[in-house]
């Protein structure tokens, strides 16, 4: 039998990691000042930690939890905007690594 893990892409990884940070809407942050706070909490988390604080949020405060996340999702979306196309044809995707993110994959056991 095998089974289907899931792997979160990139951009969810950033998104769980602004949400999780210090960094608030009414700031009105900066692309540096973004990249910053996710990196911060990437370090003081790790991806999992931070995907941990969001379920905790969404469990705690459904509704303002939904706000926060659709701010992240957008705020990561304009910062780690491709610029075009790449020589290949594929879309660069500018940004912060993340070791270890992928999409899908099956695992035998």
């Amino acid at each position: 039998m095998q089974l289907l893990v899931y792997r979160p892409r990139t951009s969810a990884v950033w998104a769980d990691a602004l949400f999780a940070s210090m960094l608030q809407r009414s700031d009105q942050p900066s692309a540096g000042q973004v990249r910053k706070a996710i990196t911060a909490a990437m370090r003081a988390y790790g991806g999992r930690g931070c995907a941990e604080r969001v379920a905790q949020e969404f469990g705690d405060h459904p509704e303002t939890a939904v706000v926060r996340m659709g701010w992240a999702r957008g705020v990561v979306g304009e910062v780690f905007a491709a610029p075009g196309p790449a020589q290949d044809g594929r879309r660069k995707r500018p940004g912060l690594r993340v070791p270890g993110v992928r999409g899908w994959r099956l695992v035998s056991r």
